[in-house]
């Protein structure tokens, strides 16, 4: 039986990456979470105009909790239908505010004993620098950058740090696996070594 491997983390970290390398050299599919169709997510229930309405409007934090909801419908759904898979969450599948919503992920990880977070040091402050600084090179995340600097306004959180720092990925990750001064392939050995088969 193939193992199911969950990679979880902040933005930027290498989920990407790494899960393409893990599935290639385990002989085994990938699912990454961000390419998922917007046709999934409608089918969950999510509304995108109301999505497109509150960010427009600049209720950011309305639209937060709103997506929220669905990415634990998500998460939910996907695990049954992938088993089998190495699959890379974004960075807001993994965190929750809402403790019903976190034992909701919590659930529906359970059955997999492959939960990998990627950080790149055990200095979380290190890990935020690292992140921020990967996340200002990047072309891509235009949207998601646009919706967290939205909330972080908003509320006054930096929500860069707080995907690195947030109790949800510890509580949700079996192993945590740090890259930093590793290639790819480095970490994506070191976690092959990891798995519970």
């Amino acid at each position: 039986m193939r193992p199911t491997i969950l990679l979880i983390g902040p933005l930027c970290v290498g989920k990407s990456t790494v899960a393409e390398l893990l599935a290639t050299s385990l002989g085994i599919p990938r699912c990454s979470v961000d390419d998922l169709p917007m046709e999934y997510f409608v089918e969950l229930g999510l509304d995108p105009s109301r999505v497109e309405t509150l960010t427009a409007s600049q209720e950011w934090l309305a639209a937060y909790h709103y997506l929220q909801e669905f990415g634990v419908r998500l998460v939910e759904r996907l695990l049954p239908e992938r088993a089998g898979h190495v699959i890379d969450f974004g960075a807001p599948y993994s965190i929750y505010e809402d403790d019903s919503l976190l034992e909701r992920v919590k659930k529906a990880f359970e059955p997999y004993p492959n939960v990998v977070l990627l950080l790149p040091s055990p200095d979380l402050d290190e890990s935020t620098k690292v992140v921020k600084a990967r996340m200002a090179a990047r072309e891509g995340h235009i949207e998601i950058r646009r919706l967290l600097a939205g909330i972080g306004g908003e509320t006054g959180v930096d929500y860069e740090e707080l995907y690195v720092k947030h109790h949800s990925n510890f509580q949700l990750a079996r192993t945590v696996v740090y890259t930093e001064g590793k290639t790819p392939e480095q970490t994506r050995d070191e976690i092959i070594r990891s798995l519970e088969l």
